[in-house]
């Protein structure tokens, strides 16, 4: 699933060909997503200038000159991609927005868990977004944040910054790294963090993910960018995917474990 350096590339590879642009038409093919798409989406966007796109948590923001917004989420498998506008449709291109210069942005999504809903002028923020946590990169994301958020839990480190409500942005993967390179375990309980320990987490954090918004995030399986590209942090992992390879920082085994359902890697000599 794409996470926020996924998404964050996304949006970089957009923001220069959409911001500015007028839509000038939509075609909406398959309408069964997560949610269902608007009936009246077409109306809503076609002759509006897009002022500006932005992110937040795994969400794109498409703001227009009417102040009407339009929150696009990938699911699993989504993609945005800037083509000419005569490209035709392939199987699983679900929705095209054309520009006023010739080009269009097309959605596809084989498995139809990603979304695009109205979020109309004058109304109170979605419920999608309204009890998100901090951005990783904002300045009240630190480690006396994470300190006080974790006191009293017990759940295990990692399920702790997978959490949504806490910190934006740490999926599987990244969560994974971030504890590596703050070398802590993340099966250890939350509640038993230090104030140095959240201090080299919400470090590890922001680094991890700055790196991989850098390398144009990680392609595992269906991840592309606007232009097509796959990401290329898979290349710097440290431990995630790799159980049973050596440790690049000490040689020790990388071990595999299962926290809440989804596969951890750690270190068992650097990680505490």
């Amino acid at each position: 699933m794409p996470e926020l350096p996924e998404v964050e590339t996304v949006r970089r590879g957009l923001a220069p060909h959409l911001t500015g642009r007028r839509i000038v038409r939509v075609a909406v093919r398959e309408p069964r997503l997560r949610w269902p798409v608007p009936t009246h989406l077409a109306e809503r966007l076609c002759g509006r200038r897009v002022v500006a796109l932005d992110r937040r948590g795994k969400y794109l923001i498409v703001t227009l000159d009417s102040d009407d917004r339009l929150l696009v989420h990938l699911g699993m498998s989504g993609r945005l991609r800037v083509l000419p506008a005569d490209t035709p449709p392939r199987a699983h291109d679900h929705i095209d927005w054309w520009l006023d210069d010739g080009r269009l942005v097309r959605f596809h999504d084989p498995r139809r868990f990603g979304a695009m809903l109205l979020w109309p002028a004058g109304e109170s923020m979605p419920a999608l977004l309204r009890h998100l946590g901090p951005e990783p990169f904002a300045p009240e994301f630190d480690g006396a944040y994470l300190f006080q958020q974790s006191r009293g839990r017990t759940a295990p480190v990692k399920s702790f910054v997978m959490d949504g409500r806490i910190v934006v942005g740490a999926g599987n993967i990244y969560a994974t790294e971030a504890l590596f390179s703050a070398g802590i375990r993340p099966s250890r309980s939350a509640g038993r963090l230090t104030r140095a320990d959240c201090t080299r987490l919400a470090a590890a954090i922001r680094a991890v993910l700055a790196d991989a918004v850098a390398l144009g995030g990680t392609t595992l399986r269906d991840f592309a960018g606007a232009d097509g590209a796959s990401g290329y942090f898979q290349q710097e992992l440290s431990v995630y995917g790799r159980a049973g390879a050596p440790c690049r920082r000490c040689g020790t085994t990388i071990r595999r474990l299962v926290i809440a359902q989804r596969s951890s890697f750690y270190c068992p000599r650097c990680q505490r």
